[in-house]
């Protein structure tokens, strides 16, 4: 579903060139959840961003379902991300002017679903918000409005959902309840899971971790996946 590479990432600075990924190949199947882990500042984000098309490497190829990123221009990427790619970030990036229905009903207008207002609608229901529907994000906790992302990233059926620190910004017990919330919709969609974290709890989770040290893969191991609940 995923491939990437030599994927090499290098930005200039006030102090010369500044290495960020090293030579990364990697491969993720279809219906696999990936953690990647490592210490802040090891590339994490940055490798997560190349392999969703959001950033491009120096050099290396990076394909999902086939079709090569790295040879299109950001219309070419964007078009890939909509057909295949659902996002969740740390920070919510939620619509402060739009409600909760509002704000996962526009990615399924944005594309044209007739039916995007029932979809936003079911979803938001599926992660306990059914009674949130008119409630802007500035009415919601942190933890109501991660679940307002995950049901925007659903709602859309993304074959493949890409994941930076979800609950990074949460209290412990409501990090637990959209972890658990993240792996079953997953499980029932049959969604490509690919996420960075810090918490091994939540990489242990996965089918499979990557460590990634000073922009360079130094570990992998298959995590021994657990059930959701």
């Amino acid at each position: 579903m995923i491939e990437a590479s030599s994927i090499n990432k290098t930005v200039n600075t006030s102090a010369g060139s500044l290495c960020i990924l090293d030579d990364i190949n990697l491969a993720v199947a279809e219906g696999e959840a990936l953690a990647i882990v490592g210490p802040s500042g090891s590339g994490k984000s940055t490798l997560l961003g190349i392999l969703a098309g959001l950033d491009l490497p120096s050099s290396g190829q990076v394909k999902i379902n086939g079709e090569d990123l790295t040879t299109m221009d950001e219309e070419g990427r964007a078009a890939i991300r909509a057909r295949y790619v659902g996002f969740v970030f740390q920070s919510f990036h939620l619509l402060p002017s739009l409600t909760a229905l509002e704000n996962v009903a526009l990615p399924l207008e944005l594309r044209g679903d007739r039916d995007a207002l029932v979809m936003a609608t079911e979803y938001l229901q599926r992660v306990g918000l059914g009674e949130r529907l008119s409630h802007y994000p500035r009415q919601l906790s942190g933890g109501e409005q991660q679940r307002v992302a995950l049901a925007r990233a659903f709602a859309s059926q993304p074959k493949i959902l890409f994941a930076d620190e979800p609950t990074g910004n949460l209290d412990t017990a409501t990090g637990e309840a959209i972890n658990d919330l993240l792996f079953q919709l997953n499980a029932e969609a049959g969604t490509t899971l690919v996420l960075v974290t810090h918490e091994q709890v939540l990489a242990n989770r996965c089918h499979r971790r990557i460590t990634l040290q000073a922009g360079c893969i130094v570990d992998t191991e298959t995590a021994g996946r657990v059930a959701a609940g």
